[in-house]
């Protein structure tokens, strides 16, 4: 048998899609002398998958466009006295909710950690293979209405309606005129049982007439994000305030 050149593996790994097979006198460096060849085979397959699934996860984390990284570990729950639990989170972390399409909205003032505790969720349901896209309530709207002038409406809303998982931050520093108002409703309304939208707000529900001119469709809206979901009234002292008081 005619012994391959280090080039002629590399350009066949590649021609199959299989580049960490390139790297196999990486693997037989670090194997043990009696490995047997189905051994050293598996370790090859086995390190090919995991280079695949690294690989996922940067994409599925790239097209969800977090604006930083907050995870779930570095949350402190003691900071809600006991109105939220590990076991909570924990569960939330499961992303069993988002399996089962439900909805989580979180209500609060500045500085609860709502933002945080939606990124640290999307962390996790990207870890496990699922799409996520986070977007900023105010500049969501403005994507919808540009992208309706420019014709790619469709388009937009399929990608926001596909997704396993939408996380709408900060919903309450802006309001929306008419037709701002209907675009975010739709794009709510289409995901309704269909996959699992995260909400932060710093309103109540009552006050939601103050940011959507049509008060028909406020009740509407806030009907579709409240079936099958968690809403989590996360008022209290702002935690920024806190740290930034005790740093000072």
């Amino acid at each position: 048998m005619i012994k391959p050149s280090d080039e002629q593996i590399k350009i066949l790994a590649k021609q199959l899609k299989v580049p960490t097979f390139s790297t196999y006198q990486e693997l037989l460096k670090q194997a043990d002398s009696k490995a047997t060849f189905d051994q050293l085979l598996y370790a090859l397959m086995q390190r090919e998958y995991d280079q695949r699934q690294e690989n996922n996860n940067r994409r599925r984390l790239k097209q969800a466009c977090f604006p930083y990284t907050k995870t779930l570990d570095e949350l402190d729950v003691n900071r809600y006295d006991g109105s939220i639990s590990d076991i909570f989170i924990n569960e939330l972390a499961s992303c069993r909710f988002i399996d089962e399409k439900k909805n989580l909205v979180m209500i609060g003032n500045p500085g609860r950690g709502k933002t945080h505790i939606a990124i640290g969720i999307g962390l996790k349901a990207c870890a496990s293979g699922m799409s996520v896209l986070f977007k900023n309530a105010a500049s969501l709207s403005t994507e919808l209405t540009e992208a309706k002038d420019n014709y790619s409406l469709g388009k937009l809303e399929k990608k926001i309606r596909n997704v396993d998982l939408l996380i709408i931050d900060e919903m309450g520093y802006v309001s929306f005129d008419r037709y701002q108002s209907e675009l975010l409703f739709k794009v709510i309304a289409d995901r309704s049982e269909r996959g699992s939208t995260i909400v932060t707000t710093n309103l109540a529900f009552s006050e939601w007439t103050s940011l959507f001119e049509n008060a028909a469709m406020v009740a509407a809206l806030v009907d579709r994000l409240t079936f099958k979901s968690y809403v989590l009234d996360m008022n209290g002292d702002s935690y920024r305030l806190e740290h930034s008081r005790s740093n000072s």
